[in-house]
């Protein structure tokens, strides 16, 4: 017999745990972490949460403004309204869940400025360790909660559909197979990033969310609009597709891009803005750039600051960089873009609901109508907790069926072959860096549809009932939707840059 539970939350970075703590405590609620719980990219989040504490009208208006301009004004302007009027209530949610944000001298917080802010609104904590902190002192009050249940190394393979509801998932521990149903599930699986060959999230991020909602019908929006974050490190001797980012925070701090030539070139491509500006004009900028010159990275040059300063700022890329010979404000730092950041998703309203019932979406996975067609930098935490709040309050708000549910279940007496699936993997990557990054051309967009369509319907014809078999069926399946939308989507705007 299937486990039942009043709420169901499948995934355990920000998003999935501040939900969770959200819930009313005579709810239970049983959250799954695909690794362990402290294995997620919002521990790897540097630069902050965009906040208006001081939050009057033109102070919010402010923020508001940003956002739109930075997702080319492709948002949804009452989701933009929603996230930012929202926010000094959320920060404070995570003060009272024990987040210790970094403060001044006069104990007021302490914040910085990034590219696409004309204000200096983002709070962070650790210098630049934001995402780190805050989830882990959301993880500790996580285990003090006697009515959530942590599942370590349980990745949810399928919903629980009939008719038109959603009932709960199948999940796999420890090559254990097992059902859960209940009366609320909530899609937080976060990022995308191992769809492609290299990026900045976690390498557990294989579009789980979105291969789930694709198999029931589910739909999903916006989702070409994949942002490449400008300064990922450049280090030739990392063998590995996660790459280490230096946040734009630095440059908020006065840090320049040059080129292979040592000359800076902002001023061709944003003399507004400069490195300041949003992140789809830096990444297209330093791509052009790199065109240009016949290299593979520009530089990120602090000679001009202060090093003591830096490294108080940034002891987490200070710690980094001086492991491979690097120091902040004395050697140039070699950066090169990389897949950052979904902007795109699984459909939702402003209270995470999805098409089906019982269903939530939150997060990296679901599509709000914040970010548009790019995000504004540190808006990606706040979204977790703003709409985390409210899906929430909507589940606290809705009565609790206790009954247990009985479904046909199809992968029971499925094969579970330890087939190797990492070729399969890189060449989704190589497909996706080569035709569907930063500059995207209708043959190369039409071809890769030709070989992912392949990929998809041979592993469709072999089920198998392994991570590894639905972590890549969710990939391709991730992988086909952000290219059949960007093949779709015939003008270049924001992060989807179209050539022909």
């Amino acid at each position: 017999m299937a486990k039942h539970t009043d709420v169901l939350v499948i995934g355990s970075g920000l998003a999935g745990l501040f939900v969770a703590l959200n819930i009313n405590p005579d709810k239970e609620v049983i959250l799954l972490a695909k690794e362990k719980i402290d294995h997620s990219s919002s521990m790897l989040a540097q630069g902050g949460i965009a906040a208006e504490m001081d939050d009057t009208p033109v102070n919010l208006e402010s923020h508001v403004k940003d956002t739109m301009e930075a997702g080319s004004y492709h948002n949804q302007i009452e989701a933009v309204r929603f996230l930012v009027e929202n926010a000094r209530n959320v920060i404070n949610k995570l003060i009272d869940f024990g987040v210790s944000f970094d403060m001044d001298d006069t104990d007021g917080f302490l914040f910085t400025k990034e590219g696409g802010h004309t204000r200096h609104r983002i709070l962070h904590i650790g210098g630049d360790r934001s995402g780190f902190f805050v989830t882990r002192a959301l993880q500790k009050k996580i285990m003090a909660q006697p009515n959530i249940t942590l599942i370590d190394g349980a990745m949810a393979l399928n919903l629980i559909v009939n008719e038109n509801t959603c009932m709960g998932a199948t999940i796999l521990t420890d090559n254990k197979y097992e059902a859960i149903t209940a009366t609320h599930t909530v899609l937080a699986t976060g990022g995308i990033g191992s769809v492609y060959g290299s990026t900045t999230n976690d390498l557990s991020a294989t579009g789980d969310g979105i291969g789930m909602v694709d198999r029931v019908g589910v739909p999903t929006r916006d989702m070409e609009f994949i942002q490449f974050h400008p300064t990922a490190f450049h280090d030739e001797t990392n063998k590995s597709r996660k790459k280490f980012l230096i946040t734009e925070a630095l440059r908020g701090e006065g840090a320049h891009l040059i080129n292979i030539d040592h000359k800076r070139f902002m001023q061709k491509y944003d003399p507004k803005h400069m490195e300041l500006a949003p992140r789809d004009i830096v990444s297209q900028s330093i791509f052009r750039e790199m065109y240009d010159t016949w290299t593979d990275h520009v530089y990120l040059d602090t000679r001009h600051l202060e090093t003591t300063d830096l490294q108080k700022r940034f002891p987490g890329i200070d710690k980094h960089l001086r492991k491979h010979g690097i120091t902040l404000g004395k050697d140039l730092i070699p950066v090169s873009p990389c897949e950052h950041f979904l902007c795109g998703g699984i459909e939702t309203d402003l209270q995470g609901k999805t098409r089906l019932t019982g269903l939530f979406a939150l997060g990296e996975t679901a599509y709000t109508g914040v970010h548009g067609a790019n995000r504004l930098a540190s808006n990606s935490l706040l979204e977790c907790i703003v709409f985390g709040d409210a899906i929430a309050k909507k589940i606290n708000a809705t009565d609790t069926c206790k009954e247990t549910y009985t479904f046909k279940d199809t992968l029971h007496h499925m094969n579970e072959h330890q087939f190797n699936y990492k070729p399969i993997r890189k060449k989704i990557g190589d497909l996706m860096d080569e035709h569907v990054g930063i500059v995207r051309t209708t043959k190369g967009l039409q071809s890769t549809h030709k070989i992912l369509s392949e990929i998809k319907e041979n592993l469709i014809k072999e089920p198998n009932r392994t991570r590894p078999y639905y972590e890549t069926l969710n990939m391709v399946t991730t992988a086909m939707k952000i290219n059949e939308q960007a093949l779709n989507r015939k003008e270049s705007i924001g992060c989807h840059l179209r050539i022909n």
